[in-house]
């Protein structure tokens, strides 16, 4: 290749992402400085979090800048170093954007420049060992705190982040019951990953299922929706309970301010707590995750499931994914093979 492909940032999106929010330019291919290095993007990540990075306003990352490729996770190939720790063909980790080439370092970036280890593939080092897999651990286990025989809901569950985090809850002794869309993905969650029970907040009542699947009430809710189907949770929690906010998907394509929930009160009445997090205050621990992922994983306790897409052309239309619905599991595109 001579060009370095791109997908630029157009204008900001009113409503869902379409095509139109991007522009396609082809760029000279960048060249490294000194302690840096150049590397061809292999496999993109996509995630909810990318809507809210578009969006011109602060929040734990800048926004990304009209005119510039738009913000993602990505596996690549290193072409050229100029840093020692990197040789020319390492597999590497870093924030690629929507782009065949990017200049990466140590420290750079959101994520960073790190190498893929030997025994990972690229696409576990993008889902259940990678930011969503980090996120599950981390937002379950540090902010849920769940303990074997209570009960743990989970919003979203089908998702990349969702259904790690309901298996971990099951490893770990609890009574686990997931919230997806449409009966192949309740199904999988059920027949494949081993939750006890699913609701399908497209097709039945959630608040009423909540109740039945959960009948001595929720101690743990791990909610990556928001909106309705969090306030549906709030009307069950149990004494003490635990309400981990990992995201709010049900409102990142909304035009107008979505109302919250109107039990907020349930929370003093059943002296529970809910609290936010953002998986990047975790990162430096993130080699105790990934070693306990990684035996999960080994000793098939832990299942995961990749989405993958194909084609550079197709990035923006597999960003809309995640928001209609289609992905089954954490959702990637490859745009290259390794050489």
């Amino acid at each position: 290749m001579n060009t370095n492909r791109q997908w630029l940032l157009a204008k900001r999106p009113h409503g869902v992402v379409n095509k139109e929010n991007f522009d396609y330019a082809e760029k000279p291919i960048p060249e490294p400085g000194e302690g840096e290095v150049l590397v061809r993007n292999l496999y993109l990540s996509f995630d909810p979090t990318q809507r809210g990075w578009m969006e011109d306003r602060e929040s734990y990352l800048p926004p990304v800048q009209l005119g510039e490729p738009m913000r993602a996770g990505s596996v690549g190939q290193v072409t050229e170093s100029n840093h020692p720790e990197f040789a020319k063909g390492d597999l590497v980790q870093t924030t690629g954007g929507w782009q065949d080439f990017v200049i990466a370092a140590p420290g750079q970036g959101p994520m960073g420049l790190s190498k893929v280890p030997d025994r990972i593939s690229p696409e576990m080092m993008m889902s259940v060992l990678g930011i969503t897999g980090l996120t599950a651990y981390w937002g379950l286990l540090d902010l849920g705190e769940p303990r074997a025989g209570e009960t743990v809901l989970v919003s979203g569950a089908a998702g990349a982040t969702g259904s790690v985090a309901g298996q971990i809850a099951k490893i770990k002794g609890c009574r686990v019951v997931g919230i997806a869309g449409g009966s192949e993905k309740c199904q999988w969650l059920k027949d494949e990953l081993g939750f006890d029970d699913v609701i399908d907040y497209k097709n039945e009542n959630v608040d009423e299922r909540i109740s039945e699947t959960c009948p001595h009430k929720v101690d743990v809710f791990f909610d990556n929706v928001g909106g309705d189907i969090l306030e549906a949770a709030l009307n069950h929690i149990n004494m003490k309970a635990r309400v981990v906010l990992c995201g709010g998907i049900s409102a990142y394509n909304a035009t107008e301010p979505v109302p919250g929930p109107v039990n907020l009160m349930n929370l003093v009445i059943m002296r529970a707590r809910m609290e936010g997090f953002i998986v990047i205050d975790y990162m430096d621990r993130s080699e105790i995750a990934v070693e306990e992922l990684l035996g999960w994983i080994m000793s098939g306790e832990l299942k995961y499931q990749i989405d993958l897409q194909e084609g550079f052309e197709n990035i923006p239309d597999t960003l809309n994914r995640l928001f209609t619905g289609k992905n089954l599991g954490k959702q990637l595109l490859k745009i290259a093979d390794p050489v």
